[in-house]
């Protein structure tokens, strides 16, 4: 009975980890970064062979099957929550108040954003969008820095590669 929690287990924890990495290899092929992509791609099937290669020799046991795909979806799961903590590329940030259009700006100019004020015409009137892109690091900071402002504000967030120019007093 224990060794079939261990392999289980041992099943679950290689799955974690190669979907993990796999998660993270898309996104980075997603931002164009193809040497890191390249290489986080050669530890995910290392690990996935090695899982592969443990599950064929324990398949007399369905609950290693479902370890399996328990460790697909968890490995899913953690590996979009790295993603969001570690931040990988840049979004465009299309920012909508009515009322505090340049106090946002004011703030995202201080911590050292890019911004760009466009005029725009609602279903109840004039508002201004404030445009931006940042490092996705920063969104959910700048995101609440933003709704200390105005709670009223409408935020939308687009993935965005910026290719040439400054970004965040940078050349691109």
């Amino acid at each position: 009975m224990s060794e079939l929690f261990f392999s289980t287990g041992l099943i679950i924890l290689l799955r974690v980890c190669d979907v993990s990495l796999g998660t993270i290899r898309t996104i980075y092929i997603v931002s164009s970064k193809k040497y890191r992509a390249g290489l986080i791609g050669f530890f995910e099937v290392l690990i996935w062979i090695f899982a592969m290669r443990y599950i064929v020799q324990h398949m007399d046991n369905i609950i290693n099957l479902v370890g399996y795909a328990f460790g697909f979806g968890l490995g899913t799961v953690l590996g979009i929550t790295i993603e969001q903590l570690i931040g990988i590329g840049h979004v465009q940030m299309n920012i909508i108040s009515r009322e505090k259009t340049g106090l946002i700006a004011q703030a995202l100019r201080s911590d050292n954003n890019g911004v760009t004020i466009l005029p725009g015409k609602g279903g109840e009137g004039e508002v201004s969008i404030v445009y931006t892109i940042i490092n996705k690091g920063k969104y959910r900071k700048l995101k609440s820095l933003v709704h200390k402002i105005d709670p009223n504000v409408f935020i939308n967030v687009h993935p965005a590669a910026p290719s040439r120019g400054f970004v965040h007093g940078s050349r691109k």
